[in-house]
């Protein structure tokens, strides 16, 4: 099951600069995870700074 980003996120990018498949890209609100590209290696849960990014 894909990664998801929740409310909590600031728009700081970081977690898009370290995803290895470039599975997360800017939405109109926050950032958000293409569910069909993640390969749940959660690198971006583990870099987000809010901890805003959970396994869904």
């Amino acid at each position: 099951m894909a990664y998801v980003i929740s409310d909590d996120c600031v728009s700081c990018g970081t977690c898009a600069g370290e995803c290895p498949v470039g599975a997360i890209s800017e939405g109109a609100s926050h950032y958000q995870i293409d569910a069909d590209a993640c390969v749940d290696c959660g690198t971006c849960a583990a870099a987000c700074p809010t901890e805003a990014i959970k396994a869904g």
